[in-house]
């Protein structure tokens, strides 16, 4: 009696993340981009960790130098080290990505589960505001919204540069994520334990805080890990088009916008940032992938 016990309690089946666990812990994908993650990550919290040089100093006699033993990348064409910079640089690019991606996720899925929940006229009235923005292209978007905010007089700080570019990004990707969880609150609204909660006396607020958005979260989780990356390659879009992150910030776009001025001289200047980023943002949607399969259990 005790060993069937025991072997019961061994058995206990279990939830919808342990079962994503359980399938991403034997993927090599998931460990490969998580690695390259957590050094990024580490890169942009201690970057002095990594290059304990200073990323402002300029010296114009070591202008365009190639990679070499005393500077890995080289240096661009003010006599920065590449290297330095690229690393410090980390920090701006990660932040972006990561305030914007809250941003487009705690908003449009505040939108999307109300619009699913109540229906009717709010969900047709959220769903024509989001086909407008939807309808707008992201780039002449960010270019009407970051030309305006910008004032080309007005000498603004870093937390100002770095805030308008979230907010831009923010304000023009929502729609994504609204859409997302506004589908998954509908289905979830169908299920027999909305249904109980409601023959059961509970407030709509207590229903969608308690019974719909633990089991409305995982799709938008998945759109999360994989806009972090895309978030990351649009502020490079928008800093390279001269419209995001300027300096004093340095960020992968920085540097980038200004290789290409030069690009024919000193390859080694665009190679190594531009480098960075498509190694980020490519392991950011290979987790992204790997959560998307893992929570999945059709796609398992």
């Amino acid at each position: 009696m005790t060993e069937q016990i025991t072997v019961l309690a061994l058995d206990k089946p279990r939830g919808l993340f342990g079962d994503a666990w359980h399938a991403l812990r034997f993927r090599p994908v998931f460990w490969v981009s998580v690695s390259v993650i957590l050094l990024v990550v580490l890169m942009a919290l201690f970057p002095r960790l990594f290059a304990p040089g200073e990323p402002y100093a300029a010296v114009l006699s070591r202008s365009r130098q190639g990679p070499s033993a005393d500077a890995w990348f080289g240096f661009d064409q003010q006599g920065y080290d590449i290297y330095t910079r690229v690393v410090h640089g980390t920090r701006a690019s990660i932040v972006v990505g990561l305030l914007a991606t809250i941003g487009v996720v705690v908003l449009g899925s505040a939108i999307g589960i109300l619009a699913g929940f109540y229906g009717k006229w709010v969900d047709a009235v959220v769903s024509r505001i989001a086909d407008i923005f939807v309808g707008v292209p992201f780039v002449l978007g960010a270019i009407v919204i970051l030309t305006t905010v910008n004032a080309e007089d007005l000498d603004v700080g870093p937390v100002r540069i770095v805030a308008q570019v979230v907010l831009s990004i923010a304000v023009l990707s929502w729609p994504v994520s609204m859409r997302i969880m506004r589908s998954t609150a509908i289905a979830a609204k169908q299920q027999d334990y909305v249904k109980a909660a409601r023959a059961l006396g509970a407030s709509p607020r207590r229903i969608i805080t308690k019974h719909m958005l633990p089991n409305c979260v995982a799709p938008v989780l998945v759109y999360s890990t994989i806009a972090l990356g895309a978030f990351i390659g649009a502020e490079a879009t928008l800093t390279y088009l001269g419209i995001g992150l300027r300096n004093p910030v340095v960020s992968w776009g920085v540097l980038i916008n200004d290789a290409t001025k030069y690009v024919r001289v000193a390859p080694h200047a665009l190679l190594f940032p531009a480098g960075f980023l498509t190694a980020t943002v490519l392991a950011f949607v290979m987790l992204g992938d790997a959560v998307r399969e893992a929570l999945d259990p059709k796609l398992r």
